[in-house]
């Protein structure tokens, strides 16, 4: 006999199995997005230096990363560092985050694949320092095997500067396919051109620390994604949280534009009038 136990993967600690419980693992969102932020906060809070939460950042990386694996979900999108990030924050802020992520790369790449997680990103990497993209080679070659959950940092990334370089990838194309006469726009086009081509669209986009909007991020992918955000700050938010925000996602009903089931039955069958 199936008990509730027997449906909990491997290695999720108390709290995740009890939430997790009570999942439809049928209806698991494919591709989860995740909108990073609150470190700064986090820092100030402790009167720490900024850095200090981008650090802790990493702990809540981790093990929301390996929660996601456990339970199934094929793709995660992590916001790391934007493109705003990388023109506005001080220059000592982002030489921190470049080292902090090759550290996190070089120390990582072991549990993605014990966990069989495959590394991707999307973003302009080749703005972001040779040595850096050279340890983002490495890591995603050293994961290129993996078949599990497909997990995608966008780093340097800005959705404006994405459908540019979506743009500009048709029009070349096209100049190389019989010229510009034969270019032919649809939405099919522009989502083959698109960083993120080789996934989903989001099902869900989960923004941490409060913060009501998107910062620019996947702003062609989100048009249908189910949005939830927590007062959790990023260096506090773990896989227990990834699995509650799975839980409000499983609460609605994603209709696309069209009628829930409901409005449908009303709409096809109207109410007759007794005289």
């Amino acid at each position: 006999m199936t008990t509730l136990q027997d449906k909990v993967p491997a290695g999720l600690d108390r709290k995740e199995a009890e939430v997790y419980r009570h999942l439809d693992p049928a209806r698991l969102p494919k591709h989860i997005a995740i909108i990073m932020d609150g470190n700064g906060r986090w820092a100030k809070r402790r009167h720490l230096p900024r850095v200090a939460g981008h650090r802790a950042g990493v702990t809540a990386v981790r093990s929301t990363v390996e929660t996601a694996a456990r339970v199934g979900i094929h793709a995660l999108t992590l916001y790391a560092f934007s493109e705003e990030n990388w023109k506005k924050r001080p220059k000592s802020e982002v030489d921190f985050l470049m080292r902090l992520l090759s550290r996190y790369l070089k120390a990582e790449v072991p549990t993605l694949n014990k966990n069989n997680i495959r590394l991707e990103y999307i973003g302009r990497q080749h703005e972001l320092p040779d040595d850096v993209q050279e340890r983002m080679a490495w890591a995603r070659q050293s994961t290129a095997q993996n078949t599990g959950t497909v997990l995608t940092l966008a780093l340097n990334y800005s959705a404006r500067s994405e459908l540019v370089d979506a743009f500009r990838s048709m029009v070349n194309a096209a100049s190389q396919n019989g010229g510009l006469e034969h270019l032919r726009i649809d939405e099919d086009t522009v989502g083959r051109h698109l960083y993120t081509c080789h996934l989903p669209d989001p099902d869900l986009v989960v923004r941490t620390s409060g913060e009501m909007r998107l910062s620019n991020f996947l702003l062609w992918q989100l048009a249908y994604a189910e949005i939830y955000v927590t007062p959790t700050l990023w260096p506090d938010f773990r896989g227990v949280h990834l699995l509650e925000a799975i839980a409000e996602y499983q609460k609605r009903e994603r209709r696309y534009g069209g009628l829930n089931h409901g409005d449908s039955r009303a709409h096809a069958e109207p109410t007759k009038v007794t005289k």
